[in-house]
């Protein structure tokens, strides 16, 4: 009962939402190219509209790189060596096969 319900609904606020859309004036639908007018007010708010949008996206994409700035530099300061790594006496990894010490008493 309840799905069918929220179907209902939902076919309900479609119709609505169609309904609505043929209703609203034609002048709405055109944008500053299509209506004529390249160089007017309506053009300009477009214009400015494009510009803002454009900062948005810009400023987003800096943060994330920087962010993956901030992380590669503090991963280049670290000085511990990756875990299961056992280093030589000259500090670089060594891969050879190191047999454990035998312990004294």
């Amino acid at each position: 009962m309840s799905r069918n319900r929220t179907i209902l609904k939902g076919g309900i606020m479609v119709l609505l939402s169609a309904l609505l859309a043929c209703l609203t004036p034609s002048s709405a639908l055109a944008c500053a190219a299509c209506f004529g007018q390249d160089s007017g007010p309506m053009a300009q708010g477009m214009n400015w509209g494009i510009f803002s949008l454009l900062v948005v996206i810009v400023s987003v994409l800096i943060t994330v790189a920087g962010f993956f700035v901030f992380l590669a530099r503090r991963a280049s300061q670290r000085s511990v060596p990756v875990s299961g790594t056992p280093t030589s006496a000259h500090g670089e990894p060594s891969w050879e096969i190191q047999k454990p010490r035998p312990q004294t008493a």
